[in-house]
């Protein structure tokens, strides 16, 4: 166990290492303007094979470093050839090289048998269904039942009050505070709450003196105190159930 756990940290570092240490802006943008002729797809895809041989430091693994090189260089080009390189385009460009690696660890410990054992265990596990459900309701339902709960004092906020505000902005905030205080209660990190709930505050009550700008501020501050109530609630639950 611990040698393919090593294995696999190695095959990850030299990923990092090829795709975000040793890639310089140069390179990227090269690319991007050249697509398939420039020489710089070619470097990048043959360090990402090479460094993987060396951090491996097996020889016999070569095939695995040439296979790693290849689907590097078909991945990459097919991330140049798109029109936009936005995150989700960024998040599928890493998802299929982690899908590689994690493919060529398998050879690797000749664990390919042991895959469909694994999945079956994480789905009969009581404690880590809890726990993924958990997460889902912070990030979904729980969003959509804050909204709903603080919709009669969305419209009372003049539309001047936001202007300037980033779209979407408090949605994301929300999910991320109610991923945070949840990952805090399952650890057992009950003191970082209040840390989390201070720091807030500080912010949404700076420079908030005008009346238009603290209907907002109470606003948001109503929102996030529904927010960690239920995601509190669903915590304490979880732990009381499965851990």
């Amino acid at each position: 166990m611990e040698n393919s756990s090593l294995i696999l940290l190695q095959l990850l570092l030299a990923h990092i290492l090829t795709d975000f240490v040793l890639q310089p802006a140069k390179w990227v943008n090269h690319k991007r303007a050249s697509k398939a002729a420039s020489v710089y797809l070619y470097i990048h895809s043959l360090l990402a094979g090479l460094l993987t041989l060396l951090i491996l430091w097996d020889f016999r693994f070569w095939p695995v470093a040439l296979v790693i090189s290849i689907s590097h260089y078909f991945i990459d080009l097919w991330k140049i050839l798109g029109k936009k390189d936005n995150l989700k385009i960024f998040l599928l460009d890493q998802a299929l090289h982690l899908i590689v690696i994690f493919i060529a660890w398998l050879y690797i410990i000749k664990g390919f048998g042991e895959v469909l054992p694994v999945v079956e265990s994480i789905f009969k596990s009581p404690v880590i269904l809890a726990i993924s459900i958990a997460y889902l309701l912070v990030i979904f339902p729980v969003g959509f039942l804050i909204g709903k709960a603080t919709k009669r004092w969305h419209y009372e906020l003049d539309s001047t009050n936001v202007e300037g505000s980033l779209e979407a902005a408090g949605r994301y905030i929300g999910i991320f505070e109610r991923v945070l205080v949840l990952t805090f209660i399952l650890t057992g990190n009950f003191s970082a709450i209040g840390f989390l709930i201070a720091a807030k505050s500080i912010l949404r009550f700076s420079d908030k003196s005008d009346t238009g700008a603290r209907k907002q501020t109470e606003y948001v501050l109503i929102g996030t105190l529904m927010s960690f109530a239920v995601t509190i609630i669903i915590g304490l639950l979880i732990r009381h159930i499965a851990l």
